[in-house]
C-alpha cells in the first residue's frame, strides 16, 4: 500500500451529514488528498494525503467550524469498503422514502390546515436533499455539486420561510383549528416509514460515518413525527390552533437552520 500521511482533525461543529458535505466539497479541489474518514459522534476527521496537513488545515478553518489538527503520522491508506455499492443502495431506498413523505406531508398539510404537517414534511425534504447530495455527487465535479446544493437550499429556505410566514398569519388573522385526524393519520404513517428507514440503515450494520449519521437524522425525524401526533391530539382536547402553530413553528426554525447549512454548501 502506497504510505501518506494520517492528519486527524477535531472538529467540534461537524455533528450531521451536511457539514460531513461542505468537508469533502471543501478539501476535494486540494491536490494530494486520497481518503477522508468521518467520525461524527467523535466529532473527528482522518485525512490521508501527500505532503503537508497545511492546506487542508487552512480549508477547514475557513468553514469556521471549530476544526483543529491533533495529530499527523504516517500512514497507509486504507480500502474502501466493499460494500458501499449495498450502503448506496440502501440510501437510495431511504432518500425515496423521504422524499416521497415529502410530498405525502405537504399536500396533507395544506388540504388538513396544519402547519405542523407542512413542516414536517420540509424536514423530510430536508434529509432527502442531504442524502441526495451524497448520492448524486459521486463522480460529479465541484461545480456541480456546489450548483446542486445552492438550488436545493434555496429551495427548501423559500419554503420554510413560506411556511413560517403563514404561521404568522393564523397566529395573529385566523381562528380556524386543522383537521386532528389528518395530522394524527399522516403522522403515523410517516412515524412507520421513518422506523422503515432506520430498519434499513440499521440492516446494513455499517461503522461508516454517513451510514451512522443517517441513523441520527431519521431517528430525530422519528420525534418530530411524535411531536406532530402530539400536537394534533392536543388540537383535539382543546379544539384549539395553538399547538398545531407552536409545533409548526417550533420545525419550520430548525428547517431554515438546516437550509443555511445546505447553503454552505454552495459557497
Amino acid at each position: 500500500m502506497t504510505k501518506l500521511r494520517k492528519t486527524t482533525f477535531l472538529i467540534k461543529e461537524m455533528d450531521c451529514p451536511s457539514e460531513e458535505q461542505l468537508i469533502r466539497m471543501k478539501l476535494e479541489p486540494i491536490e494530494g488528498i486520497k481518503n477522508l474518514r468521518f467520525n461524527i459522534p467523535g466529532r473527528k476527521l482522518d485525512v490521508y494525503h501527500e505532503g503537508s496537513p497545511g492546506p487542508i488545515d487552512q480549508a477547514l478553518e475557513s468553514l469556521d467550524l471549530g476544526s483543529r489538527q491533533e495529530t499527523s503520522v504516517e500512514a497507509e491508506s486504507p480500502i474502501d469498503s466493499e460494500d458501499d455499492t449495498r450502503q448506496r443502495y440502501l440510501l437510495w431506498w431511504v432518500f425515496g422514502i423521504n422524499f416521497g413523505f415529502f410530498i405525502i406531508e405537504h399536500l396533507s398539510g395544506w388540504i388538513s390546515g396544519s402547519m405542523g404537517l407542512i413542516a414536517d414534511s420540509l424536514d423530510m425534504l430536508a434529509d432527502a436533499i442531504v442524502y441526495g447530495l451524497s448520492l448524486l455527487a459521486v463522480g460529479a465535479a465541484v461545480s456541480t455539486k456546489k450548483t446542486v446544493a445552492r438550488l436545493s437550499g434555496y429551495f427548501q429556505m423559500g419554503l420554510a420561510l413560506l411556511g413560517f410566514s403563514e404561521v404568522l398569519r393564523r397566529f395573529f388573522f385566523s381562528s380556524a383549528t386543522p383537521l386532528f385526524q389528518w395530522m394524527i393519520l399522516v403522522s403515523i404513517f410517516a412515524l412507520i416509514a421513518n422506523l422503515i428507514s432506520l430498519l434499513i440503515i440499521n440492516r446494513a450494520k455499517s461503522d461508516e460515518a454517513h451510514m451512522q449519521a443517517s441513523a441520527i437524522f431519521t431517528s430525530n425525524d422519528i420525534i418530530v413525527n411524535g411531536g406532530v401526533i402530539i400536537a394534533g391530539v392536543l388540537v383535539y382536547l382543546f379544539s384549539s390552533k395553538w399547538p398545531d402553530l407552536i409545533v409548526g413553528g417550533i420545525v419550520f426554525a430548525f428547517v431554515i437552520r438546516g437550509a443555511f447549512r445546505i447553503l454552505k454548501l454552495s459557497r
